[in-house]
Formats: C-alpha cells, structure tokens, sequence
C-alpha cells in the first residue's frame, strides 16, 4: 500500500494553488460538470473557458441542448475543434432527458450508458460533481501516479486498468475527500509534473517521489507524435465546417468547392463529415449542417 498521506500533501497544495476554472465553483452541477469534461478532451483550458461558459448561457441544462437542433450545437462549437463532441453531447443530452428526467444521473453504471461518454468522462462527473469516490484517470493523473510512485518517467500514451488501480489505491476512503484529490491529481500533473519540464522544486511531493529518488532523467521526445494539421483532411473538414456554419440554409456544392483546391480530397472530406453525422446533403447539389431546421420540443 503506498504512502496514506500522499493525497492529503497533494490535497493541501491544490486548496493553496488550485487554477481559478468556473467549472470550480462551489454548486456546479451535474450538467455542467460534464459540458467542461467534454469540451476540456484535446482542447487547451485557455480556449474552454469562454465556449463553455457561452454554451451554458444558451442551454443551461440539459432539456435546453436536447430541445434543439444538431446543427445548433455544432455551430456553437465553433472552433473547439473535434466538432463530433458537439453532436454526441447533445445526443447525451437527449439520453438524459429520455431516460433520467433531464438531470444527469449519479450512478456510475448510468453515466457510462450515455452516448460518447467513457471512463474518464463518466468517474470525473461522479467525482466532480456528486462527490463520489473513484480513480479519475487522464494523462496528467497518470504521469503523477507513474512517476511519484513507481519512479518511473512516463506513463505512456494510453490509460490502462492497472492505472485505475493504482490511483484507486491513493484515494481517501471517505468520499468527499476522494473527489478532491481526484482533482489535486489533475491539477498537479497538469501545472507542476508536466511531461517535458516539470517544475519538480515547487511539488508538494518532491521530497517522496520514487522517480526523483530514481535520479532519471524526464523524456526528451515527444511521447506521441505531434499530429499535423496544414493540408490535412482535418484541415479541409474545418473549411467546410466553416462555411456551413455561417450559412443559414443548404449551400450549392458550387460554393463549397471555393474552400479547397483539391477535387479527391475535398470530396473525402465531405463524405467524412456526412459520414460521422455532421453535414447532411439537400437534394442533389447542396449541403446543410446536420438537423439544420425548426427544433422539435421533446415530450
């Protein structure tokens, strides 16, 4: 059994140094607990923040998402990036209000039963918002735990059972005080225990941690390859995206061959974004957003 006092140093330091997010805030739901979630996958907080607090504004719970169109969601995705996660949110939305009243359950079972919803979204909304105790797992919690505790420098790409297991063991037994170091966790990989320069001096663990005592050296490379973007058909499904986006009807085919100079690859792209349930073709010749029409309340 690792040391019992490791969550509670790291616990500490995250009351005295924890990041002034609004999805912090004392009394924030379930709802937007899991918007944040969804937004915060692949997506830099500094970019989150106001697209978060904008979508709440407009759909404050989740009746409000589930009530209106795809297309709306995807417009108001902007440019988070990943535009899907906006589809497959208010696809969750409709679930929850389906089948739990419009109030997104607290029952891990039930979390992990709505669409797009995985392992870590589902244990960090019933840590985060219900208080309740289970491992939260991303890449930042796992480079903590890997290297504070196995002394080893990286954690690798992907986040596997035994790292559940592992950080399970860290956490109180009481609920309340498991969720916060859930979050502590986070916080420390993210702004302390980076990958490439961690700010080791300053760690409320340092004293402690088996991989400072191992006297190895952090990685030098990437643990991932960086994707690239220019010229990708990523690049090209945003162009489309974009164009669709500030239109308020079906747009010619015509106009959106303007927006890429490669005939095979706009196509391909085209087709991916129909394909993954974003664009949806009128007729013949033009294309809409997905469900670009009157909303249709819910019973």
């Amino acid at each position: 059994m690792s040391d019992p006092t490791f969550a509670t140093q790291v616990s500490r330091w995250y009351e005295r140094n924890a990041r002034d997010l609004p999805w912090r805030k004392p009394g924030i739901g379930g709802w937007a607990i899991l918007v944040s979630e969804v937004m915060l996958q692949q997506t830099p907080v500094v970019r989150v923040v106001p697209a978060w607090e904008a979508w709440l504004a407009r759909w404050p719970e989740p009746r409000a998402l589930a009530e209106d169109t795809p297309a709306e969601a995807i417009r108001m995705w902007g440019r988070l990036g990943y535009p899907r996660r906006a589809v497959r949110l208010r696809e969750c939305a409709v679930a929850i209000v389906e089948r739990h009243g419009g109030v997104v359950p607290d029952r891990l079972d039930q979390l992990l039963a709505l669409p797009g919803v995985g392992t870590y979204t589902a244990r960090a909304v019933a840590a985060f918002a219900y208080g309740q105790r289970h491992p939260v797992v991303d890449t930042n919690v796992r480079r903590v735990v890997c290297r504070a505790i196995a002394g080893e420098p990286d954690a690798g790409p992907t986040t596997r059972p035994a790292d559940l297991v592992a950080t399970e063991e860290l956490l109180p037994v009481e609920p309340a005080a498991a969720a916060l170091a859930s979050a502590a966790f986070m916080e420390l990989g993210a702004v302390v225990c980076t990958a490439r320069a961690p700010r080791c001096a300053i760690c409320p663990v340092e004293s402690s941690c088996a991989w400072r005592a191992s006297g190895q050296a952090a990685p030098t490379g990437p643990t991932r390859r960086p994707q690239r973007y220019a010229g990708t058909d990523r690049q090209v499904r945003g162009l489309l995206l974009a164009v669709l986006r500030e239109s308020t009807g079906p747009v010619p085919h015509q106009r959106l061959d303007q927006v890429w100079h490669d005939d095979v690859q706009r196509a391909r792209a085209l087709a991916g974004l129909v394909t993954d349930g974003l664009v949806e073709p009128v007729g013949e010749e033009s294309f809409r957003l997905a469900g670009d029409g009157p909303a249709v309340p819910l019973p």
